[in-house]
């Protein structure tokens, strides 16, 4: 990283906000650290240090096999992150911080909703009936929330006076009740799903550009990554055979890539900073352009969506270390790496490489996902830590601090699948 870079990070983190925030910001830090530190399972204080470690010295050694293991392993984690919440929702994360062996969370609706959709694909490739069930309680888990305008709630689950609509949770779910339907044909999934469908369509601006984006984001503007909607009203559409779901998911892509500036950076597409965007909310984007490029025939959306990733690649180290955070000119904005975003932009150039066949996509996909293989843990004594990714790297990063939160390890399992496609 240049010395320039580091001293914006530096200066955009800490000086462009008041004392007293500043003051917040780390007393919440140290809390954080100190309660880690002196966490009574020695097993998790061990992984810490190591964590801690290998970030300072480079210590990374990527894992460049295993991948039927460590997908099996993910998969277990989701599945434990359900059976530690009272009811068929997936545990937002483990964040130990909250508690020995006690740190598990609220369920999530909007997570949930596309880790049915990942362990559906699993089951059906490892003919694993149980998982099967599992996803699908999940996705009626899901319908017993759906508000009555076809909405999702955002944030954990709250009770039903309480939710408020978020149209991005609510894609994100549709995404789960298309896999349900597809799986099972039953009715249910896709009365659920086009009741969601035309929430989102009734939610788009002339614009292109969803409009409730809910309490748990900054408000007062657009959001680009929710164009991964997309995607699910595509697939939505391509279901109930109604143009409509069609041509609104092709518009929300218009949209979207008005945002896009000449060197591939999107503008509004962060959840919290829009100057300096997660790879996550990123890697959102890229794949709601790429997979409805691909279903529509678009092949500008394609394009659109290489343009956005060329210039990640270069950004990638040697060991399959991104940072987590992207400045307009592409510099890293972040000393931690967001490892949701690591394996969403995985996800993105495994899937360009299967359809461009240029090995350049497949060599960066490869180099994240053995990276983030490598963070992994299998075998430590605290079960609620095998098989999770974590947040950030190292885990005291910016992104999700302290804590494994269920996306991160469903974005994985993803990448997994992906490289032992390609592999196969």
């Amino acid at each position: 990283m240049k010395l320039i870079t580091a001293i914006k990070i530096l200066r955009d983190r800490y000086l462009t906000q008041n004392t007293k925030q500043n003051y917040w910001l780390f007393s919440a830090f140290s809390h954080e650290v100190k309660t880690l530190i002196l966490h009574p399972d020695k097993g998790l204080r061990q992984h810490l240090r190591h964590d801690l470690i290998k970030f300072a010295f480079g210590l990374v050694r990527p894992v460049d096999n295993q991948t039927e293991t460590r997908a099996r392993a993910a998969v277990d984690w989701l599945l434990l992150a359900q059976s530690a919440s009272p009811d068929e929702g997936v545990a937002l994360g483990y964040f130990p911080v909250d508690g020995v062996y006690r740190g598990w969370r609220a369920s999530y609706p909007e997570t949930t909703g596309y880790i049915i959709t990942s362990l559906l694909h699993y089951a059906r490739r490892y003919n694993d009936p149980n998982i099967k069930e599992a996803a699908l309680r999940m996705a009626q888990w899901e319908i017993a929330l759906q508000m009555p305008s076809g909405a999702v709630q955002g944030g954990p689950v709250t009770t039903p006076d309480k939710q408020t609509p978020a149209a991005f949770n609510t894609g994100m779910v549709l995404d789960g009740w298309c896999s349900a339907y597809l799986e099972t044909h039953q009715r249910d999934f896709l009365d659920a799903a086009r009741k969601a469908a035309n929430f989102l369509l009734n939610d788009m601006g002339e614009g292109g550009y969803f409009q409730t984006n809910g309490e748990y984001v900054s408000a007062g503007e657009l959001k680009t990554y929710t164009c991964l909607c997309a995607w699910a009203m595509y697939r939505f559409g391509v279901l109930d055979g109604d143009s409509r779901y069609l041509q609104g998911a092709i518009f929300s892509i218009e949209a979207a890539l008005r945002q896009q500036q000449t060197n591939g950076w999107f503008s509004h597409n962060c959840l919290s900073r829009s100057e300096a965007p997660l790879t996550h909310t990123i890697g959102y984007a890229l794949q709601g352009i790429l997979e409805v490029g691909v279903l529509s025939g678009r092949g500008d959306f394609i394009t659109a969506a290489r343009r956005g990733i060329d210039p990640i690649l270069d950004k990638i180290t040697s060991n399959g270390y991104l940072p987590g955070r992207f400045y307009p000119t592409w510099e890293p904005a972040s000393f931690s790496s967001c490892l949701t975003g690591s394996a969403q932009i995985a996800i993105v150039c495994f899937r360009l490489a299967e359809l461009t066949g240029e090995t350049r996509y497949a060599t960066s996909a490869n180099l994240l996902v053995n990276f983030l293989k490598a963070l992994q843990a299998l075998d430590l004594s605290n079960p609620a830590l095998n098989g999770a990714i974590a947040g950030s790297f190292p885990i005291f990063g910016e992104y999700m601090r302290s804590g494994y939160p269920n996306w991160a390890t469903k974005y994985y399992l993803d990448a997994l699948m992906l490289q032992e496609k390609l592999v196969s």
